[in-house]
């Protein structure tokens, strides 16, 4: 079964390149000498400090092995600024609220989103509603709450 596609920002697939070599080198060396201190403490079984660093060294290690499939299933996304019209990987999008505010937001994939800072995933409610759309379109956008429409003002 193919791995799904993580969609990246170039700057995204760096994080996660730096991240990964975080832990191969530095967090991997610090775990494996809490190990060894809690072995020279004296047995491994019923020992608390010993049982801690273990679990520790469990999540790095799928932290690493999460990283690298990530890095391996990156689709990088080049957005030039041209939008060819549409909402796409990487767009800027202008949009209006049923109220009149305007807002912008990024479109990246998972990975990468973060709402605070108006990047929001191509899964999201929003972003799948934005995807594929054009300027002056108006979407309905469904989420728990509700529904509520954005019309889109500009594609940057």
């Amino acid at each position: 079964m193919p791995q799904k596609k993580t969609f990246l920002t170039p700057e995204g697939l760096a994080k996660l390149e730096e991240e990964l070599a975080h832990l191969r080198t530095v967090r991997r060396a610090e775990v494996a000498a809490k190990i060894q201190r809690a072995k020279e403490l004296g047995s491994t079984v019923d020992n608390a400090e010993y049982d801690d660093a273990q679990n520790e060294r469990a999540f790095i290690e799928g932290r690493i092995l999460t990283l690298e499939q990530m890095i391996q299933n990156a689709a990088i996304i080049h957005h030039d600024g041209s939008s060819r019209g549409r909402v796409e990987m990487g767009s800027l999008v202008t949009v209006a609220t049923e109220d009149g505010k305007q807002e912008q937001y990024v479109i990246v994939g998972s990975t990468e989103a973060n709402p605070s800072q108006g990047k929001i995933s191509n899964e999201s409610p929003v972003g799948r509603a934005l995807m594929g759309k054009q300027e002056g379109d108006k979407v309905k956008v469904e989420v728990p709450a509700g529904v509520f429409k954005l019309k889109i003002l500009k594609i940057h």
